[in-house]
């Protein structure tokens, strides 16, 4: 409760013991404070209590689901099921633990210091026998560069066609210390082409 509606409370109290309607007390409470008074039915309220009786100016505690589910059990139960599934969705979480929404959406920023991002999407996933191998024939080609100044050079190669995986799919949390996943940019599809191509340091190219 704010500083404001406790002095006003205290400010409604008064006007009840020098017998102030409460009509009588709300342009009072405007004129003290502006756009920060009070609602009128929490002047009326207010004021109808004290006029019953009442002394006490905070609220009476209340019984049931405290005003926050963010708690440290809550807390343990989000890190244990983010950690299990990384690609699950603030919705789904807070359905699976019957928690607010926008609590989960603090647990999982502000306690768990996670954040959701995108798989880094990469032509091609390498072993490391491959990078090796890829090292080594490039060291080979750069020691014997000066043999591609005379000599006339041929590729061939499978064309394919390939489904785009989005990137939203592979969405998932992270730490800001967990190393980010990476996946394939394509999918490889059914249909592919042979293409043959024939290059020259001078000349035309031909396909």
């Amino acid at each position: 409760m704010g500083d404001k509606n406790l002095e006003q409370r205290i400010n409604i109290k008064f006007c009840v013991k020098i017998d102030k309607s409460a009509s009588e007390t709300i342009p009072l409470l405007t004129v003290a404070y502006g756009e920060y008074s009070m609602k009128k039915s929490s002047v009326f309220e207010w004021h109808r209590q004290f006029k019953e009786g009442q002394e006490n100016v905070q609220d009476d505690p209340r019984i049931g689901q405290p005003k926050t589910q963010r708690t440290d059990v809550n807390v343990d139960r989000v890190r244990t099921l983010v950690r299990s599934d990384r690609r699950l969705g603030v919705r789904v979480i807070a359905e699976e633990l019957s928690i607010n929404r926008e609590t989960v959406r603090q647990i999982v920023k502000e306690d768990l210091g996670m954040r959701k991002i995108s798989t880094k999407m990469v032509p091609r996933i390498l072993i490391h026998d491959q990078k090796q191998c890829r090292l080594h024939i490039s060291c080979d080609l750069l020691r014997n560069a000066e043999m591609f100044d005379r000599a006339i050079t041929g590729d061939e190669t499978w064309c394919f066609q390939y489904d785009l995986d989005t990137k939203r799919l592979s969405m998932h949390w992270k730490t800001q210390n967990s190393p980010r996943t990476k996946k394939k940019t394509h999918v490889l599809a059914a249909d592919q082409e042979h293409a043959c191509v024939f290059l020259r340091l001078q000349g035309d190219s031909s396909l």
